[in-house]
């Protein structure tokens, strides 16, 4: 079996370790006689890999007591609604810092339910940078601030956590989450799409501090309510079983590796053997201010914009594929995700090398 060198932005690669474990216990998941797909969600089987997962969440993100762990379905694109569903009532306003075309679309989405301040912005830098917390402009009633610790299209990465006193920061971190160590109480809110460090599509994590539930708006509806999922331990609806599944089996080999420091060097390795290859080139360029160079998603041009099929085209034939850029930005991304190893880094460093030197 060849398996393909995915760089894809997600759904992404999972370790292949993973994959193999699932398949062993696709009929039967230890002993039970049936698939986690089949299983009752409320049934013993599946309330024990619920809660290991949880477990798992907490200690490898040294998650604080006094934050709930939620693994709820709609991805970030839900969660563009919910978190101001639940959090905007207190003061009907929240601020918004746009970094690229995810937080744009957060902000754009919150103001369904409430007023929204644009406290920062880099667009006129053409999203190749974080806005500097300098120029950050927060309100003095804003329920929130909300950013993106990741832009998965520019390829632009939040390498500092912002600090905005007493009003509570909530972050998207789909794409970024569980790469690196983080200092979970410097946030009121994280949430995150599994589906790029943490598992597959279909579930989504939310890490909320618990005196920030209990305030949703009257309209929201029972299964978007935060207070009301916790209370029912993620359970008020039906949750994701097996994406749940495989999730807690990712999170127990990121722990078995050696956890989020030992995800942090090598995801900081693998991105400045391509970094450092696109800034000596004079075949290639990246766009994004170096300090905000994200190590997730590694977004760069050919010079010869002309060359673009043919780049990918012979990518392909050796195995490696989604390195065209989202559509928005054009170019080329290679999204180099945990799971990445950093010989498939390199074997792309060293085809983007022979491919320059043969149309140069």
């Amino acid at each position: 079996m060849n398996r393909v060198l995915n760089f894809s932005s997600g759904p992404a690669s999972l370790p292949e370790a993973v994959l193999r474990q699932a398949a062993s216990e696709m009929l039967d998941w230890q002993g039970s006689g049936m698939s986690v797909m089949e299983m009752s969600h409320r049934g013993p089987e599946f309330t024990h890999i619920l809660a290991q997962t949880q477990s798992l969440l907490k200690s490898l993100l040294a998650i604080p007591d006094n934050y709930c762990v939620l693994l709820l379905q709609g991805g970030a694109i839900a969660e563009n609604a919910i978190v101001p569903m639940n959090l905007i009532g207190t003061t009907g306003q929240a601020d918004y810092v746009v970094s690229g075309n995810w937080s744009d679309k957060s902000m754009q989405e919150a103001a369904r339910y409430g007023r929204v301040h644009l406290a920062a912005s880099s667009e006129a830098q053409g999203f190749t940078c974080m806005p500097e917390l300098a120029s950050w402009q927060l309100s003095e009633k804003a329920a929130y601030v909300h950013f993106c610790s990741n832009e998965t299209i520019g390829g632009v990465e939040c390498h500092w956590t912002p600090s905005t006193g007493d009003v509570p920061l909530v972050a998207d971190m789909s794409s970024n989450i569980m790469s690196r160590p983080l200092d979970v109480s410097r946030y009121g809110l994280i949430y995150a799409g599994a589906q790029k460090n943490m598992g597959p599509s279909g579930v989504t994590l939310v890490i909320v501090r618990r005196d920030l539930m209990g305030h949703a708006l009257a309209s929201t509806p029972s299964a978007f309510n935060y207070q009301l999922q916790a209370d029912n331990e993620s359970m008020y609806n039906t949750p994701p079983t097996y994406a749940i599944y495989i999730m807690g089996l990712v999170l127990q080999h990121i722990h078995d590796e050696g956890g989020l420091p030992a995800m942090a060097e090598r995801n900081l390795a693998k991105s400045q053997l391509l970094y450092d290859y696109l800034d000596h080139s004079r075949f290639f360029s990246n766009r994004v201010r170096p300090a905000d160079r994200s190590r997730m998603n590694v977004t760069f041009y050919l010079r010869d914009e002309a060359l673009n099929t043919a780049f990918l085209e012979a990518a392909q034939s050796q195995g490696m594929v989604q390195l065209r850029g989202h559509r928005i930005a054009g170019g080329m991304r290679a999204s180099i995700y945990n799971a990445m190893p950093i010989s498939a880094v390199q074997k792309l460093r060293d085809f983007m090398f022979a491919f320059e030197k043969n149309h140069a």
